[in-house]
């Protein structure tokens, strides 16, 4: 058995899962370099068949990407499994992941398949996939309902057909550390074959990295994971919380260990937090704000006097405590590109042009700006998509005697519209102003403020989820992201909304042209 556990990370394709998150190609291979340095061993880049985006995203990260084994998710079928390979072949190193449920619940409600259907799927689907790639796994969703008996038969089955890996996932976070332990065990010693054996656990009891780190002690050697633990509900295992439990206690675990470099991981987090638009908790374990800090008396007395008092990580290990990168007005292209290098980010010319512009318009406001305004800076740009619609002036006005008003100039293929609206506060009527500019029926549905670093002159960086309405058309109920950052939080906010409307934009012309085309398809 290998004494080394495997990271697959599967931030990009489950983690992208969790409602609101939609990140276009420049983000998916932004996240994906960085995880190339932050060193796991697997990318999970997405469902190639999902769309014809997600498919030219997964090739993409697939031909630029080097380190990491690339694999993408594919159904039971031969369909999904040859789109999957001509999304991956150009790797590196490529993965088929084929996936197929197996639990009573699942086959009954969902796929209406019987048993005998479920086993001779997985060894069609497994055997095309290993007739493609060298590399395939095969994951029995919703592993942890499913009858032990079966579960065994299915695995034997699969790797029968080719499968290299055999990953069990506890889909909906069902499982005990105790049980599933048990169960991984049991597994290896009815599952004849050379193969990895694998965890793939969701948070729905708050116990994902338990299960996970049970399962490394029972004989798993690839654990799969997700950047700050984001994901489908309550979200997958974390990263960062398996990585240094393995680490900080090795003892636990017979010297077993991973390649990831762990200084990278809280760069890897921010990344992953500012283009998800996804917060990360002030008490999260190993990245959250207050993961280092202190402040009951005796615990500062303890930690001035040795940090290992209070502390069982070192910051310093997880890169909570690197050198800050400053800059101000009089810094150069150069500078900010080097800058920018050292965080993790690879731009190109364009992005680069974009990101020095919002530098130099920030550098007039504040005299510094720190890495944390740089990282905010260059997230705006890397989510950037072209945009229907941009944002060239808003001017408000409020206050307790006056209702708050807002007018928007909004460009729109050469020309420029202004509208004006009322709202209960600046910012609600600023987003009334640029839905009736664009004509659009969407409601803001979740709306979060927060400081991007101290002070007065703080950048503010805004997140809100839009959802489309009735009047949408085919893109009613389509829940968005948007995300901007600007010194004026009432700015800031106009520049969330009109992204996230950009993009429903796009949702409701791409599914439109996708209905009349399909009407055409059954018309011949």
């Amino acid at each position: 058995m290998s004494d080394r556990i495997v990271i697959f990370d599967t931030t990009l394709r489950d983690g992208e899962q969790a409602p609101g998150i939609n990140l276009n190609a420049k983000a998916k291979l932004e996240i994906a370099e960085q995880l190339a340095r932050l060193g796991v061993d697997v990318i999970e880049a997405g469902f190639p068949v999902a769309s014809q985006g997600d498919f030219e995203a997964v090739r993409e990260i697939a031909r630029s990407v080097q380190g990491p084994t690339i694999a993408g998710l594919a159904r039971a079928n031969a369909g999904d499994v040859e789109r999957c390979f001509e999304a991956v072949k150009d790797a590196e190193r490529s993965r088929i992941h084929v996936f197929l449920s197996t639990s009573p619940s699942h086959l009954e409600h969902m796929l209406k398949m019987s048993s005998d259907q479920v086993l001779e799927a997985t060894r069609s689907s497994v055997g095309r996939a290993a007739e493609l790639c060298s590399d395939v796994e095969f994951s029995p969703q919703d592993a942890t309902r499913t009858p032990m008996e079966f579960l065994i038969e299915v695995l034997r089955v699969a790797v029968a057909a080719g499968a290299t890996t055999l990953n069990i996932p506890d889909t909906v976070g069902y499982a005990m550390p105790w049980g599933f332990a048990e169960m991984i065990r049991r597994i290896r010693a009815e599952v004849p074959g050379d193969y990895v054996l694998s965890s793939h656990c969701h948070n729905d009891l708050g116990l994902a990295t338990a299960n996970s780190l049970a399962a490394v002690g029972a004989g798993v050697r690839q654990i799969e994971v997700c950047v700050n633990g984001i994901g489908e509900r309550a979200g997958n295992a974390s990263l960062e919380e398996v990585v240094m439990g393995l680490r900080t206690r090795r003892d636990q675990f017979g010297g077993l260990a991973t390649r990831v470099n762990t200084e990278e991981i809280v760069r890897t987090s921010r990344m992953v937090s500012r283009l998800t638009g996804y917060p990360v908790q002030y008490n999260k374990a190993v990245v959250g704000k207050n993961a280092f800090a202190h402040e009951s008396g005796i615990h500062q007395h303890g930690v001035l006097s040795d940090r290992s008092t209070y502390e069982i990580i070192d910051a310093r290990e997880v890169g909570g405590e690197a050198a800050q990168i400053v800059l101000g007005k009089h810094s150069g292209r150069h500078a900010v590109a080097d800058a920018l290098a050292k965080l993790g980010f690879e731009l190109d010319r364009a992005g680069l042009d974009g990101a020095f512009a919002r530098f130099k318009e920030l550098a007039d406001k504040k005299p510094r700006i720190t890495e944390a305004d740089l990282e905010a800076i260059v997230s705006d740009e890397v989510l950037a998509d072209e945009e229907t619609w941009t944002l060239i002036g808003i001017q408000v006005a409020g206050g307790t005697a006056l209702s708050p008003t807002a007018t928007v100039r909004v460009g729109h293929e050469g020309g420029v519209i202004q509208e004006s609206a009322i709202g209960d506060g600046m910012v609600d009527a600023a987003c009334a102003a640029i839905a009736k500019a664009i004509g659009i029926d969407a409601t803001l549905a979740e709306f979060n403020v927060s400081a991007v670093t101290g002070g007065s002159d703080a950048l503010g960086e805004v997140t809100v989820q839009v959802e489309a309405g009735p009047g949408a058309g085919a893109a009613a109920g389509t829940r968005v992201t948007g995300r901007a950052v600007a010194t004026d939080i009432v700015e800031a906010s106009a520049r969330a909304y009109l992204q996230a409307v950009n993009k429903l934009s796009r949702a409701q012309s791409s599914r439109a042209a996708a209905s009349t085309a399909s009407s055409k398809e059954q018309d011949q």
